[in-house]
């Protein structure tokens, strides 16, 4: 209790200041830490899985310099258009014009 009669020097303004910042700073943190780890069981998914985004490349184990070995794990492009047609996104004529592009550009490569 030596300061406790107002005459606390700079040194103890210094020290109840940067106690104030680290106090408050932990608490901030640990409740943003707290609201994000409780956010992750309730989302369905990453904002680009929403129609009209494309999905990001697969970074996964045998990821090379050409890009993801092993296939997509998501199935091919095909079935990417068949999702979207069933998603009601393209109409039959565009699904059907893009799958034999699609097979015209696979059988000549």
């Amino acid at each position: 209790m030596m300061y406790w009669n107002g005459q606390m020097g700079v040194w103890g303004w210094i020290t109840m200041i940067v106690t104030f910042v680290l106090f408050w700073g932990a608490i901030i943190t640990v409740v943003v830490l707290l609201v994000r780890s409780l956010g992750r069981g309730q989302q369905s998914g990453p904002a680009w899985s929403e129609p009209g985004w494309g999905a990001p490349p697969s970074r996964g184990p045998g990821w090379g310099a050409g890009g993801p070995q092993g296939g997509n794990p998501h199935g091919g492009p095909e079935q990417l258009l068949a999702e979207r047609f069933a998603r009601g996104e393209i109409d039959e004529a565009e699904y059907r014009a893009r799958i034999d592009v699609l097979r015209q550009h696979r059988g000549g490569a």
